[in-house]
């Protein structure tokens, strides 16, 4: 079965943002990017490589109750996808010319589940 991003561009409407460990990020991408049909957006990581911010449709955020993340609202300030980044010290992983929907946020709530357990597993055998 084919979950499929987002139909709702966020140019220049508001889009909320998910933000994670860049470890579990990282994993989440590869999963999504794996799984069936185009289920990744674009993908934000910061200067420093500490998180990952996986834009989402506006209105997540209200909803949004993942361990280990936060979904930030936009407050319709509108995050507007271009080459350069939103925000100041951050870079794009997956570039909105590459991804220009937002990410489904039930894949990627699925994706961040796996990409936990996936961590963990590998964690456990060290």
């Amino acid at each position: 079965m084919e979950t499929p991003r987002s139909a709702d561009p966020c140019t220049p409407s508001p889009c909320d943002v998910v933000t994670v460990p860049a470890r579990q990020g990282l994993e989440t991408v590869d999963i999504l990017r794996r799984g069936p049909g185009d289920t990744v957006g674009p993908v934000l990581h910061d200067e420093g490589g500490d998180t990952l911010g996986f834009v989402v449709p506006a209105g997540t955020a209200a909803a949004w109750d993942v361990p280990g993340s936060t979904c930030t609202r936009t407050d319709g300030r509108g995050l507007r996808l271009a080459p350069e980044p939103p925000v100041e010290g951050s870079d794009w992983l997956v570039p909105p010319d590459e991804a220009d929907l937002a990410t489904d946020p039930a894949a990627l709530r699925r994706a961040l589940g796996e990409a936990a357990r996936t961590i963990e597993a590998a964690d456990s055998c060290r």
